[in-house]
């Protein structure tokens, strides 16, 4: 059975943004593995808090990665 989990930062993906995440990365499996393994191929979103996630060095926030994605200033 597969298994993915996606790492994100907390408060930077909305519930509707997690539900086409499980559903697009569900659709991609199947693409590859074949229909039969639908009822057995889990997606798991896991949040992380703010600011105990990093990137070269520096701490993010949900407000940085929204500003990375072009969404908020930062």
């Amino acid at each position: 059975m597969p298994l993915v989990t996606i790492d994100v930062i907390k408060d930077v993906f909305t519930p509707e943004e997690k539900r086409r995440l499980i559903t697009n990365v569900t659709e991609a499996l199947i693409e590859v593995e074949g229909e039969a393994l639908r009822q057995v191929t889990w997606v798991r979103i896991k949040e992380v808090e703010q600011g105990d996630w990093g990137i070269g060095g520096q701490l993010l926030r949900a407000a940085d990665v929204q500003a990375l994605a072009g969404n908020v200033p930062a």
